[in-house]
């Protein structure tokens, strides 16, 4: 069996959709809460890297705090893998969720079934 990896915010709608989704199909999860127990540099880098996506994927561009820190700007005007890291790792509210990790590779970040099922093999 998979180790499944489940980083949710627990009042987002689509994390608790993911969430039960997960449940109902069986899924045996690892949960954990992506405020209080932020992704690190090291973690985020690996899941970039392996993902095969830019790292601005990774951010939650529908929060507040992403517009009240003009990230777009900042990630449009150069900023590095490695300073969007250091971003993410700074506070959980900043990245996409849900995300889940599968025996530690990513799926796309944010809910997506068809990519859930492909990734779970369902």
């Amino acid at each position: 069996m998979a180790d499944v990896l489940f980083l949710e915010y627990p009042k987002c709608s689509t994390c608790r959709k993911a969430r039960a989704w997960l449940e109902s199909k069986g899924v045996s999860f690892h949960a954990r809460h992506i405020v209080e127990d932020n992704p690190t540099v090291e973690e985020l880098k690996t899941w970039h890297e392996m993902s095969g996506l830019p790292v601005r994927r990774f951010f939650n561009t529908s929060g507040m705090l992403y517009r009240e820190l003009d990230v777009k700007a900042k990630l449009d005007a150069g900023m590095t893998d490695d300073e969007a890291y250091r971003l993410l790792a700074s506070n959980g509210m900043l990245v996409k969720r849900p995300l889940l990790i599968i025996d530690g590779k990513p799926t796309t970040p944010g809910f997506k079934e068809a990519d859930w099922t492909r990734a779970l093999g369902l």
